[in-house]
């Protein structure tokens, strides 16, 4: 596929859920930029650090050829941002996570660059087969790795929201960036994991394959999220690489709903914990 044959078309819901008050989450989607941002830190400064980082990467929207040395020196001013953001006396910090896949290209030839931080997801559907392609940052994924856990037990397990990297650590967040050609027919969904943690993947995956127009699919996503508890914010992108006479811009919606008390998603090692306990192993 040539850079003038791309033509994406592509749909966006997000919901503050049922537990929150406040909707932390954010994204950016168009222009070939599909990226979605979890707050954390509280609502003193969750949404703050969203979008914040989220406006620090909206200039790729305007480059016409984005280059990955582009996207990795964005990333480092989103950090940056994020760091500096002011929480007061006895705030526990802001930060947030970070994923998502922006068209890059190489000889004219458009691949997806993927870019990862924290426990938001971005997965590739091809040939009717949903595949994660971040890698979760969280305590929860270094246990299942390490074979102490299965994907079920850290559905459940109480660090699971808990994660390893975050923009605004103190540290340098270390994202994972990766390649993946653009393809025709290939379907992308970016989401924070007020999705992941209500839905499996294979109830995602039937839902994308039952719902063929973007913005249908997300909002039936986030609607089914609500439904099964809503425990967290949701936000998804569903992005479809269409034919040039199918391609279309997308638009958003907001599901409403009802509120209890939340949870939040907390970053390893650079903030105290929400709940006392939290940290203990």
């Amino acid at each position: 596929m040539s850079a003038a044959e791309l033509v994406l078309s592509w749909g966006a819901a997000t919901h503050e859920g049922r537990r929150r008050r406040v909707n932390e989450d954010g994204f950016l989607a168009g222009d070939g930029v599909f990226l979605v941002a979890d707050g954390m830190g509280g609502h003193d400064a969750g949404e703050v650090a969203s979008a914040f980082a989220l406006e620090a990467l909206s200039p790729l929207r305007d480059v016409a050829r984005i280059d990955p040395d582009v996207v990795v020196d964005l990333v480092a001013a989103a950090q940056e941002r994020v760091r500096g953001i002011e929480t007061g006396p006895g705030g526990r910090g802001a930060g947030t996570t970070l994923t998502g896949a922006v068209v890059a290209y190489q000889d004219d030839v458009p691949y997806w660059l993927f870019v990862n931080v924290g426990d938001s997801r971005t997965y590739l559907m091809s040939a009717g087969t949903l595949d994660q392609v971040s890698v979760d940052h969280s305590e929860v994924q270094q246990l299942v790795d390490a074979g102490l856990l299965t994907e079920e037990e850290a559905r459940e397990h109480p660090r699971r929201n808990v994660v390893t990297r975050a923009l605004g650590a103190d540290d340098t967040p270390s994202p994972d960036f990766r390649y993946v050609p653009v393809v025709v027919d290939d379907r992308l969904l970016v989401c924070s994991d007020g999705l992941t943690l209500e839905l499996t993947d294979e109830r995602i995956a039937q839902l994308l394959l039952e719902h063929p127009d973007p913005q249908e699919a997300a909002g039936r996503l986030v609607d089914e999220a609500i439904a099964a508890g809503g425990r967290d914010n949701i936000t998804v992108i569903v992005v479809d690489v269409a034919s040039a006479a199918d391609g279309t811009e997308g638009t958003t919606t907001t599901p409403r709903g009802a509120f209890a008390p939340d949870e939040d998603t907390v970053p390893t090692g650079a903030w105290p914990a929400r709940e006392q306990g939290l940290e203990d192993a």
